[in-house]
């Protein structure tokens, strides 16, 4: 396996390398570098790989969930709630709508047969979707009326929403006994709860990261670790009570980020960091669940069936924002958003078939194109329309994260020694500024520190201020962080 691991690190940096120099998003270079190497191909992974591909997908998943949680602010989402709720479900309503009138046309499905195959490709990829946010996000685009994290709120709820109703559709194809009133009021439990299981947890590490001042890689290896746990309490719970687990997940982020900002930074810091091998881990392990063979049999017709329920989509999307003060361009990169397919239908395409679904092999053939066609095509949209179409503010607040994250400054209270001769500073306050250089407005950050060392007492003694900004010296040049453990 360790083999295996080396491959996906090796094939999948040169993917992503190769496809950004040829301006397009290298995620896609990466999904291809697995259905390539993986076993349907060329068969280079290990079979013990492919049996904990699912683990390993789902950890770099929580990884780049925890990161959006640690970007949403209350207010932004107070701003997109309802539009966020709507688009969470009634695109996936129209899309089912679709595959439901064209699958017993184009691929003589019967109606339950092809209302499953609806719910199966209804659901949007989280794996392909929040990178891309994040990224935006990260960039100070469409930050302005909360595009990006619109996009992440009904995108994590259009999953749950999907899941449900494929259930419904797969228990009553298949002669079970399925109510559908009660099956449907589980949604609003299953989010409710994953949202409240996840801010308990969130609130319990917040106390505990201003109780111990801890090194900030451990406070991110404990907060994965609650994250996966919380995943695992999902599958626990799952015969008795419904939790969307993944929702659990951003809301650690989330009641951090309320509480304490300069903590949630600092971890989400961190996170960045391990998400450059989670997404490696991600897209190259997704790329290796897809058959092409089986892509292969679903043909035109399959690709017209998709093209049929993405039609819907689109107008669902386009509908759910009505209301909103988003102009038609920023309207239309919501609906090309809401296009990629990979992690949903990677899971559940086979079900019909191992449940005896007559048209199983037929939905799992067009679900597998599904991935084919609309992750590269869907992040590739994305990507090209986001650059053209997404405000970037000039004096976006993100781009005082952005020294800090590059200079690893420290937050108001951290200790700090001073490498020239030893002596430890006490971070006492800081203030963020514009000044108008020849690019235009450049922030720059002030760090006032207070000598340890020259006096005990809090406010006396010497202090020193130090100015930070793109075009200055570095932190660590003159400092280090202390931290107590």
């Amino acid at each position: 396996m360790a083999f295996s691991v080396a491959l996906i690190i090796i094939l999948g940096l040169g993917g992503d390398t190769l496809f950004r120099r040829l301006k397009i998003p290298g995620l896609v270079g990466m999904l291809l570098v697995g259905i390539v190497a993986g076993p349907f191909v060329l068969d280079l992974m290990a079979p013990e790989m492919m049996v904990v591909s699912g683990d390993f997908r789902k950890i770099a998943l929580i990884v780049i969930l925890l990161r959006a949680g640690f970007e949403l602010h209350r207010d932004t989402l107070h701003r997109v709630g309802r539009a966020a709720l709507i688009m969470s479900c009634l695109p996936a309503l129209l899309e089912i709508a679709g595959v439901a009138l064209a699958g017993p046309v184009l691929l003589d499905l019967s109606l339950w047969d092809a209302l499953i195959l609806g719910a199966i490709l209804a659901a949007v990829s989280p794996a392909v979707v929040v990178p891309l946010m994040i990224d935006f996000m990260d960039r100070g685009r469409g930050t302005r009326k909360g595009i990006p994290t619109l996009i992440l709120g009904a995108s994590s709820i259009d999953d749950v929403f999907v899941i449900v109703l494929f259930t419904v559709f797969l228990g009553m194809g298949t002669g079970g006994e399925t109510n559908l009133v009660t099956a449907l009021a589980t949604i609003p439990v299953s989010i409710v709860l994953g949202i409240g299981v996840g801010l308990i947890p969130g609130y319990i590490l917040y106390r505990l990261f201003q109780r111990f001042d801890w090194r900030p890689p451990r406070r991110t290896m404990l907060v994965l670790g609650v994250a996966i746990l919380l995943t695992r309490l999902e599958e626990w719970t799952a015969p008795w009570v419904p939790m969307a687990g993944l929702l659990g997940v951003m809301a650690i982020g989330f009641v951090i980020l309320e509480k304490s900002e300069p903590i949630a930074h600092i971890v989400s810091r961190k996170l960045k960091r391990i998400w450059v091998f989670a997404e490696l881990l991600l897209f190259v392990l997704v790329g290796a669940q897809v058959n092409i063979h089986v892509a292969w049999k679903a043909g035109l017709a399959g690709a017209a069936v998709i093209a049929v329920g993405l039609l819907f989509r689109g107008v669902g999307t386009w509908l759910s924002l009505i209301g909103t003060d988003l102009d038609r361009r920023e309207r239309f990169f919501c609906v090309v958003a809401y296009v990629p397919k990979a992690t949903v239908q990677a899971a559940i395409g086979a079900l019909p078939l191992a449940a005896g679904v007559p048209s199983g092999e037929v939905i799992l053939a067009v679900a597998v194109l599904s991935i084919l066609l609309t992750a590269p095509l869907g992040a590739l949209g994305i990507q090209i329309l986001g650059e053209r179409i997404l405000d970037r503010e000039e004096r976006s607040l993100r781009r005082f994260r952005t020294i800090r994250e590059t200079y690893e400054l420290p937050r108001v209270g951290e200790r700090v020694r001073r490498k020239q001769d030893g002596s430890v500073w006490k971070v006492i306050s800081e203030a963020e500024d514009w000044y108008e250089g020849k690019s235009g407005f450049e922030p720059v950050i002030r760090i006032r520190f207070w000598s340890e060392d020259a006096s005990g007492d809090p406010g006396k003694g010497p202090t020193r201020t130090e100015t930070y900004s793109y075009s200055g010296a570095s932190f660590d040049e003159c400092w280090e962080i202390l931290y107590d453990w």
